[in-house]
């Protein structure tokens, strides 16, 4: 129950535009410090972990991990999706506390 509210929340912040997609463009928006959460797919490659936890541990980014490549793809309306940068703080914030509060997380800060 609580996934599917963090998936609709997802999708609410992709149609509010306040999201990135894909492993190059997210590293993109870490660099110039515009994304504050990454969420990787719990399916996602251990090379593709490793990139971004590192990238994301260089730049003092959070970074969790939740959902399948299809849920997270079909939560924002595209094809399969490994790698998801929220860019405002304030979703990120919500996003971080949902996906915490269910079991189904695991964080590298």
């Amino acid at each position: 129950m609580i996934k599917d509210k963090i998936l609709n929340f997802i999708g609410l912040a992709m149609r509010a535009r306040k999201l990135t997609t894909g492993e190059e463009l997210v590293i993109n928006e870490i660099r110039k410090n515009k994304v504050s959460l990454v969420i990787v797919s719990t399916d996602a490659s251990a090379n593709t972990k490793k990139n971004i936890t590192n990238k994301c541990h260089s730049y003092r980014v959070k970074c969790v991990e939740f959902g399948t490549r299809y849920e997270l793809g079909y939560a924002i309306g595209k094809d399969e999706r490994v790698i998801i940068g929220v860019s405002d703080a304030g979703f990120a914030k919500k996003l971080e506390a949902m996906i915490r509060e269910s079991n189904e997380e695991r964080t590298y800060e």
